[in-house]
């Protein structure tokens, strides 16, 4: 029996699954082990929504970017950053809730964020797989009507969950050095890490046979990494929509 780090180190998404079902127990004992996780000032601002029928799960796939893997794992899990509880609280005890600033939203998202992340590692350690799918935030005014979302709750992540067809591989990552700085944020090893991170995920065949120019010019050609990729990613907008939605959630983002 390998320890908790050790399952930590052989996480892998998932993505081609079983037809077996995940029993309800099993998906009950995955979140409720999740409500065990940090939470700012226990206060819990969060929620998820499991859904398994197949129809609304290939709806589902089909407003996430059409990934049909969504579609074919037997559990989705939707998790949100949840306000609107709280604001049931508040009424029940005569007050009225603050929600219009950014660090409502922020506290939600991230206790949203630890939740899930609690039950991807207590899913892998009954067996099953996981993968995130932040594509839930393509559309979130569609997965708001078809989940029946109330105000005061977004959609932070999607969460595939099934039994894995096929054993994942895991993913290098970058070096501790890049990522753990002792006292000040220094930057001293960060050129070397990043080129040797980069040669790493070359050489795994992640970004197998595909090639590019050198920046600013035509030739020659190197090989594609993960700066590339990563470069390709950050350059562009993405979900820009997304504060126009939030703030008709309630979430005002002052």
């Amino acid at each position: 029996m390998g320890t908790v780090i050790d399952l930590m180190h052989h996480h892998a998404s998932v993505r081609r699954y079983r037809d077996d079902p995940v029993p309800r127990e099993t998906i009950e004992t995955i979140v409720g082990a999740a409500q065990q996780a940090s939470t700012s000032s226990n206060l819990q601002m969060y929620s998820v929504v499991a859904v398994i029928d197949q129809e609304k799960r290939r709806h589902l796939a089909n407003l996430c970017g059409r990934q049909e893997f969504i579609a074919e794992a037997p559990v989705f899990l939707v998790w949100c950053a949840d306000l609107s509880r709280l604001d049931r609280v508040c009424d029940l005890r005569g007050y009225t809730q603050v929600t219009r600033y950014v660090e409502n939203f922020l506290v939600a998202a991230i206790d949203a964020a630890i939740a899930a992340q609690t039950a991807a590692l207590a899913a892998e350690s009954l067996g099953l797989g996981i993968c995130y799918v932040g594509a839930i935030r393509d559309d979130p005014e569609g997965i708001a009507r078809l989940l029946r979302l109330p105000r005061l709750v977004f959609p932070i992540a999607g969460m595939t969950m099934g039994w894995p067809a096929v054993e994942p591989s895991s993913k290098p990552r970058l070096p501790l050095s890049s990522i753990l700085r002792w006292e000040v944020y220094d930057r001293l090893a960060e050129d070397t890490d990043l080129l040797a991170y980069d040669r790493t995920m070359i050489t795994s065949g992640i970004y197998k046979d595909r090639q590019v120019p050198l920046p600013g010019k035509r030739e020659p050609l190197e090989d594609h990494g993960w700066m590339e990729h990563s470069a390709r990613r950050v350059s562009q907008p993405t979900r820009t929509g997304l504060r126009k939605f939030l703030q008709a959630q309630g979430f005002e983002l002052e």
